[in-house]
């Protein structure tokens, strides 16, 4: 078997860097080292690299610049939008929808306003993980006052029917939030066919710098600081600017945008070939996640009689990175939430693995995962005693 270098496809937990990201990143890290807050000359030239970025952000969704408020990452991000949201708009109810595979940045804080006597209603999903628009319709009240729907689940790959959901939201005059870390930069994300009042977004998932992220908020929506203590991003996040971070985000919002169909007509062959690949050499293995409207990068299986973590270690000793669910859950012994909000058996589930491409992916890649995946698997349910035990 050919012995290839150390394959990347763990990219929904975390992208490579791309070179350009890093070159724009180096040139701020020297030239940009004053605080953008102050008026003098070394300030003046930190607050354009900011406004630039800025505008590179909000041009990927649609958005106006003075939309875009920088965060740490794509979990701040739906924190402050879930936290800040809520308690600003609280006299006009306390009742909020979501759904029941959205990531734990989303349902945590959601299990905390609880506390505070806000009332949460999940909607549930079917097989695929896809939400039906007409649950969210039945599950406005009058108390309402905030859906928040992911765009795309970066674990099982669903891309949700959020124009629709958008459009009964607006038409209540609710408050809309979109979690579209997993999406944007892979498929296109628009603020106005989205009708979302505000979208979480992530640097690492497009090829930016870990540590950046962003929540865009449209104009004259009213939301409460999460983080205070200074006048940075108009008032509403509080800390001196990530410099390096906000020009790399914004530097990979701008290639992510110029790049998009290019990206996706590379990625989603080797893709599609890794997928059907997979399906051909080993029995008992179930996709995840809608066959169809899902993310181009994203295959999500769960192969019987074999742990997940298993599988991951092997691979990873041949050299392939892969994931067993949400990076932010990886290291629980828990089923993920997704896969049992879409039926998955938590026996079938432990057999879950991730493979999420990215540009650097090769034709040579999926071909030696396809080489290598199927010995491990049978070498693993050799080992298995409910393998021995379905052959009785």
């Amino acid at each position: 078997m050919r012995k290839l270098e150390k394959i990347y496809l763990d990219h929904a937990s975390c992208t490579p860097t791309h070179p350009l990201v890093v070159e724009a990143m180096v040139d701020s890290i020297k030239n940009c080292y004053g605080n953008p807050s102050n008026l003098h000359h070394f300030g003046q030239i930190a607050g354009k690299a900011v406004t630039t970025a800025r505008g590179e952000v909000a041009a990927l969704i649609g958005a106006k610049a003075e939309e875009i408020i920088f965060t740490s990452s794509g979990s701040e991000a739906n924190n402050f939008a879930i936290r800040g949201l809520a308690t600003a708009n609280k006299k006009k109810g306390k009742h909020i929808i979501t759904s029941e595979i959205e990531h734990f940045s989303i349902l945590n804080p959601l299990k905390k306003l609880k506390k505070m006597d806000f009332e949460v209603t999940h909607v549930p999903v079917d097989k695929y993980g896809m939400i039906d628009p007409d649950e969210v319709a039945s599950a406005i009240t009058p108390e309402t006052i905030l859906v928040s729907i992911m765009h795309a689940n970066s674990e099982i790959g669903t891309i949700q029917p959020i124009e629709e959901i958008g459009k009964i939201v607006k038409e209540k005059g609710i408050t809309f939030h979109v979690d579209a870390v997993a999406s944007a930069g892979y498929i296109p994300v628009d603020v106005n066919t989205m009708n979302a009042d505000a979208i979480s977004l992530a640097s690492s998932q497009f090829y930016g710098p870990p540590g950046a992220g962003a929540l865009y908020l449209r104009e004259k929506t009213r939301i409460v600081p999460v983080i205070e203590g200074g006048v940075q991003e108009g008032g509403r996040r509080a800390g001196t600017e990530n410099i390096p971070g906000i020009v790399g985000m914004g530097k990979a919002a701008e290639l992510a945008k110029r790049e998009m169909d290019t990206r996706i007509g590379a990625i989603k062959p080797l893709r599609d070939k890794l997928l059907n690949g997979l399906m051909d050499s080993v029995d008992h293995i179930y996709l995840n996640g809608h066959p169809e409207k899902r993310l181009p990068n994203n295959i999500n299986i769960s192969v019987e009689y074999v742990e997940g973590e298993s599988i991951l270690l092997f691979l990873n000793m041949k050299g392939i990175a892969v994931s067993s669910g949400s990076a932010c859950t990886s290291r629980s012994l828990k089923s993920s939430h997704v896969l049992s909000a879409i039926g998955v058996e938590d026996a079938v589930a432990q057999g879950s693995i991730l493979f999420s491409l990215g540009i650097d992916n090769s034709e040579a890649h999926i071909e030696y995962v396809l080489e290598t995946f199927p010995p491990i698997i049978k070498r693993l349910r050799e080992m298995s005693p409910l393998y021995e035990d379905r052959q009785v």
